[in-house]
């Protein structure tokens, strides 16, 4: 199964041609150009992965992140920026971003930090999905 990306950034070149290399690299990619848009489609569908950009009009990535950390807890959200500060990338951090990457970012890095966020999301849901059926257990005295 491929691993579904959200990848937000307003930058429509940049968008197209990383999307167009992500799904070479055998990725499920849906785009969008803001972050309200990142956010309305995260509450719809369930991504394994969130590429997001730092630097956007209206919404900043580090308010989208906080956003969608609320409606989605466990999709990593990978950010992305041209113009990285240490307290960006601290902040990211400490809100729950996965990782922190420079732009243009190397396709491979980012693929491989991709495939991490996946592996982790799939680990966290597998452990949820083992307590929830440990519970059933319990509650029915098996």
């Amino acid at each position: 199964m491929k691993a579904k990306v959200l990848l937000v950034d307003d930058e429509k070149e940049f968008v197209e041609t990383l999307a167009q290399r992500l799904e070479l690299r055998d990725l499920s990619v849906t785009t969008v150009y803001s972050g309200e848009s990142a956010i309305a489609i995260s509450e719809k569908i369930d991504f394994d992965a969130i590429i997001l950009d730092v630097l956007m009009p209206e919404m900043t990535g580090i308010e989208v992140l906080k956003e969608i950390k609320k409606i989605k807890p466990l999709t990593p959200i990978i950010m992305l920026t041209g113009e990285a500060t240490v307290e960006n990338a601290i902040q990211g951090m400490k809100l729950g971003a996965f990782d922190f990457l420079m732009k243009p970012t190397d396709t491979d890095l980012l693929v491989e930090k991709i495939n991490q966020a996946y592996a982790l999301k799939q680990s966290h849901e597998e452990r949820i999905r083992q307590a929830e059926i440990e519970n059933i257990l319990k509650t029915r005295g098996w």
